[in-house]
């Protein structure tokens, strides 16, 4: 079983879909404020307005991603605007990570595992 689609519910559909694209190295391709796909090698994050209002404090969940140059997709969110909770900071067991605001304030986690960090 593989995890097919994560949705982050939105007011703003345009704005939190362009940051993603961005973030993601994306081709802009959507303007539809309702609902945007984007599809990143097998796995497709969704940004969707349901029609119900968002208070934009979620505070239940995260989105982590792995990358390879932790250092470059920092000063690409310091270009971006993005609020840093932490920048990153080498982990006990290897890893380095860094974590920040998206536009809707979801928390986002980006992590890095050099050639020589345990993998989980």
């Amino acid at each position: 079983m593989k995890i097919g689609e994560v949705c982050l519910l939105t007011n703003n559909v345009p704005r939190l879909a362009s940051f993603y694209r961005r973030l993601l190295g994306v081709e802009e391709s959507s303007s539809d404020e309702i609902h945007q796909f984007i599809l990143v090698e097998e796995t497709a994050l969704t940004v969707y307005n349901d029609g119900t209002d968002k208070n934009n404090q979620n505070q239940n969940i995260c989105l982590a991603f792995t990358v390879d140059d932790i250092d470059m997709e920092y000063k690409k969110l310091l270009s971006l605007g993005a609020r840093i909770i932490e920048p990153p900071a080498k982990r006990p067991w290897g890893a380095i990570n860094m974590s920040f605001y998206d536009p809707d304030n979801n928390i986002v986690y980006l992590r890095s595992f050099p050639k020589n960090a345990k993998e989980f």
